[in-house]
């Protein structure tokens, strides 16, 4: 008998059953729910879909902004019958200027964006969209909710201690350390209840039970509720002495015993997102900072506040020291973050980019492409501001490492014929979904990687594919591969290119970007291929390696010139 059609309520509602479906006997039943979708499904690209969607990778082009940036727009234009809320029409819009238009969809855009932000579910953000339009009173309506995990503020990374102390002139700031454990965001309410969350907004709350049962501890009598942001890091309770990310990522995740629990954690509190029924995120840093080491309890290797030192741009030998007592102490390096709104000089501070949106340049190289804010020291989610700078070792040693994606190889010649060499990488354009290829690698693989390589990514396999629409490269390699890694790769400096389409339109209308001498360091394991580099970001790395060109020798002034770019 021939399956009725699936429909996309059919569908959706079979995918809402394999998300509530636990306990025993659930792995089965959602096993099954799968098998019956695939069986109805009509023909391959259906049942490449419903895969792809099980997989959260539709690879469509339809990203989180796009979507967000389709909802505001949508809201701009209609409504649902009996809903009051004002609406524009197309006629109207029309009759605008362009730049007038620009605003219109800008200011609609970011106050869906920041509603998302607050508050990730699209189950309560449509819904009040559908009762109260794109106004200011959605960020109070899908603002921040207990159990639902916010976006985290991102920092922006710099090459020295020197840069950071540049960017932050004139300003108070505080040094913290950046211990290398696991982004963790806490809440509780009223009840008790506790819920962990990862960066990725994944619950991990099962995987710590140690430290739900420590929350009634360090939570002091005046605080009912609260958000709280920290690291989790691996200690021995003993000594107090840090340990690796590694030994952290040997704990269990699901179904934690705490009795059985070998490795112990300490949680290094840094920001207060919300606290008592009420939302910090607008509050100063010194505020929520503040709020943090008077309203909670420090428990020895358990639970305390990161170790930090307040300074000024004038204290370069006092962030010195402490960066290096940071990285004695097996930490990654230091975060620096504005301690307060006001500006002591009048002086306009370094561009404020938020996470994933960094404007085109204009003609001139130097022009920043954006206008010039003051460095704020509010929370703010799913942003990466120049008021939070992450300085690490790495970064202060040596060149920048870019965390790309494998997507192609060729056959390899000579010694290395039975193997793929060089590799086809790729940054992740956030705005489309693509991934745009930046750079060939053939160096720093030893010839066990290349092995394993060449088993993972085996002609006829699953990980081979036939030529993706969603990657953006002018070349051909012999063989493509399934997008599902991430690599760090170290690199000499980047250039213009007339071959590789990373970054094309953000530095130039004509050329993309490419690597100088790519060289491979390692997996990363602990990424996903959505927490790749982007093209916005390597766009701005090349727009401060031409202004550093600039300053060290009075050279051309056209873009092109002095740097060159890479012919193939």
């Amino acid at each position: 008998m021939k399956p009725r059609p699936l429909t996309v309520k059919g569908v959706y509602q079979s995918l809402q059953k394999i998300a509530i479906s636990k306990g025993t006997g659930s792995q089965e039943n959602k096993q099954r729910i799968v098998e019956k979708l695939l069986q109805d499904t009509r023909g391959a690209e259906e049942s490449r879909y419903i895969v792809r969607t099980l997989v959260q990778n539709l690879r469509i082009g339809a990203v989180k902004t796009t979507m967000l940036i389709a909802l505001a727009r949508a809201f701009l234009y209609s409504k649902p019958d009996g809903a009051d809320f004002a609406i524009r029409s197309q006629q109207e819009l029309a009759r605008l200027k362009k730049e007038d238009l620009a605003a219109v969809y800008n200011n609609a855009e970011e106050i869906v964006k920041a509603s998302y932000a607050r508050h990730p579910d699209y189950n309560d953000l449509i819904p009040c969209l559908l009762e109260i339009g794109v106004t200011e009173e959605l960020l109070v309506r899908c603002g921040l909710q207990l159990h639902i995990p916010l976006r985290p503020m991102l920092g922006s990374i710099t090459r020295d201690l020197s840069e950071m102390l540049t960017k932050l002139q004139g300003r108070d700031f505080t040094c913290e350390y950046k211990y290398d454990g696991q982004r963790a965001q806490v809440h509780c309410d009223e009840a008790g209840k506790v819920s962990i969350f990862s960066r990725h907004l994944e619950n991990m709350t099962e995987k710590y039970p140690d430290l739900v049962s420590l929350v009634p501890q360090i939570r002091g009598e005046s605080v009912s509720s609260f958000i709280l942001e920290g690291e989790v890091v691996a200690v021995d309770q003993g000594t107090g002495e840090l340990q690796a990310f590694q030994v952290l990522t040997n704990r269990a995740k699901k179904n934690v015993d705490i009795g059985t629990i070998k490795i112990n954690v300490c949680l290094f509190s840094f920001d207060l997102m919300y606290l008592n029924g009420t939302p910090l995120l607008d509050r100063s840093f010194r505020e929520r900072r503040e709020l943090i080491r008077s309203l909670f309890v420090e428990i020895p290797n358990r639970f305390t506040w990161v170790k930090s030192i307040d300074a000024t741009s004038a204290d370069s030998e006092a962030v010195l020291e402490f960066f290096k007592s940071a990285t004695d102490t097996k930490c990654e390096g230091i975060m620096v973050k504005v301690l307060d709104n006001a500006s002591k000089s009048n002086n306009l501070e370094p561009l404020e980019t938020p996470n994933n949106d960094i404007d085109k340049p204009e003609s001139n190289p130097n022009t920043k492409g954006g206008r010039r804010k003051a460095l704020l020291s509010t929370y703010e989610p799913d942003k990466r501001l120049e008021s939070w700078l992450k300085v690490k070792k790495d970064y202060s040693t040596s060149s920048e490492t870019l965390d790309l994606i494998p997507v192609g190889g060729w056959h390899g010649q000579g010694r290395k014929a039975k193997w793929w060499s060089p590799i086809l990488l790729a940054v992740r354009n956030p705005e489309t979904g693509s991934l745009e290829a930046v750079t060939k690698c053939m160096s720093g693989f030893t010839d066990k990687f290349y092995q394993a390589n060449k088993d993972k990514y085996t002609e006829g396999s699953a990980n081979v594919i036939s030529r993706p629409s969603y990657v953006e490269y002018y070349g051909e390699p012999d063989v493509w591969f399934e997008p599902q890694e991430v690599w760090e790769m170290a690199f000499a400096d980047i250039t213009l290119s007339p071959t590789y389409t990373a970054a094309i339109g953000l530095v130039s209308d004509e050329r993309g970007l490419s690597l100088r001498f790519p060289r491979f360091l390692r997996v990363r394991e602990d990424k996903s291929i959505d927490e790749a580099t982007t093209s916005d970001y390597l766009a701005l790395l090349w727009r401060k390696q031409f202004e550093r060109s600039q300053k060290e020798e009075s050279g051309p002034s056209a873009p092109d010139a002095g740097l060159g770019w890479q012919e193939e």
